[in-house]
């Protein structure tokens, strides 16, 4: 299969995500955020989290706040023309 083929196959799609606050590289903290969101249940601190987080995951603390309030943001998703 062509580039160009899976593109038209998922292009609605991708013009949704281009056009909300989806960044394509999100796909993989997926598993990151999921596994902050067990440790926020489990009422340990954030600051903990961050630190094991950023560290299994090769990203600063930094990134690791600016990730988790990205997706913890509602998308503005205009439909598509």
């Amino acid at each position: 299969m062509k580039v160009v083929e899976l593109l038209k196959i998922g292009r609605n799609l991708l013009e949704v995500l281009q056009n909300s606050c989806i960044k394509m590289n999100d796909v993989k903290f997926i598993q990151m955020y999921d596994e902050y969101k067990k440790i926020e249940q489990k009422n340990m601190k954030v600051t903990y989290a961050a630190a094991m987080l950023s560290k299994k995951y090769g990203i600063s603390e930094r990134q690791f706040y600016y990730i988790i309030k990205r997706f913890e943001t509602d998308c503005n998703i205009h439909a598509v023309s």
